[in-house]
């Protein structure tokens, strides 16, 4: 299972809890709730075709063929992809109809899909472990390339401020926390070669995250904090959900309503970035005029 990837290694050896991540009160259920809230308003209608680079073991590829999507999932571990395999051959055929394709592939290298050629791109995971800023940008071409004039990008980033805290905690860190601390702010860029740690990444600043994007032709829709305020307080929140379900509710609605603010951007745990690939004459415009701005 070694790899000279350490992006692969670290995934192809958590492959299991992967999974489980989106279930974890303290990790995932917050996010999924408020992406599936996201999804729900900005995916065009099923069936399009939605093409999911990075989706690990398949959980968002399996919801949105329940809901008559026609998915390709794709992800950089051999192992991930096996495990979807094993998962979807286990759902109902319905779900199993709507599976286009499974197979390894790079956020880098969308070789093997025709340009133009998906209707929506997820990409929740690829860009925050590129930690080379060349490898970012082939990435944002390449999600560009295969999605048609007006299809939506869907990409995740986490922001650094938050991730310093997460350093900040950890009992032993890769290195002396100044130095550790040093680079991520300066440069956004992590790197922890240790056995069972989270590896390499970029973590982001939002600001930069909309005019990086817009370079390669989308159209900001939106840019919100994948857990919105309850970033800190994620395990409480989720208890709700047995104890007082109407709150609970409530709250997440709340959360998802004020996600972009951008008060709670740079101490959110997760970023999602929505996006709206503009047609060849919308990019004419845009580079002529270059604003930068949508020029409606």
């Amino acid at each position: 299972m070694s790899s000279a990837n350490p992006v692969q290694n670290f995934y192809d050896t958590f492959a299991d809890r992967e999974w489980a991540r989106l279930d974890r009160a303290n990790d995932g259920v917050i996010e999924r709730e408020l992406h599936i809230r996201a999804f729900r308003e900005f995916l065009p209608p099923a069936p399009c075709r939605v093409l999911d680079i990075g989706g690990g073991p398949g959980r968002w590829a399996v919801w949105l063929a329940e809901r008559g999507y026609r998915v390709t999932l794709a992800d950089l571990s051999p192992h991930l992809i096996e495990i979807a395999k094993t998962r979807i051959a286990e759902a109902p055929e319905s779900v199993q109809a709507n599976i286009e394709d499974m197979l390894v592939a790079d956020a880098r290298d969308l070789s093997a899909f025709a340009s133009e050629s998906f209707d929506a791109v997820l990409s929740l995971g690829p860009f925050y472990h590129l930690t080379d800023a060349d490898d970012r940008e082939i990435a944002a071409q390449e999600a560009a390339r295969v999605l048609r004039p007006g299809g939506r990008l869907f990409a995740a980033a986490m922001p650094r401020l938050f991730f310093l805290l997460a350093v900040a905690f950890e009992r032993e860190r890769s290195g002396p926390f100044a130095s550790v601390a040093g680079t991520l702010i300066n440069d956004g860029v992590y790197h922890d070669t240790r056995p069972g740690r989270f590896t390499s990444a970029y973590l982001f600043r939002p600001e930069e995250i909309a005019p990086f994007f817009e370079g390669f032709g989308f159209r900001t829709k939106r840019l919100m904090a994948s857990e919105g305020m309850l970033a800190t307080v994620q395990t409480e929140v989720a208890a709700l959900a047995e104890r007082d379900p109407a709150v609970y509710t409530q709250l997440l609605d709340m959360a998802y309503e004020n996600a972009a603010d951008p008060s709670i951007l740079g101490l959110a745990a997760h970023l999602l970035y929505i996006a709206e690939k503009r047609s060849a004459d919308e990019k004419t415009s845009w580079w002529v005029t270059g604003a930068g701005n949508d020029p409606a």
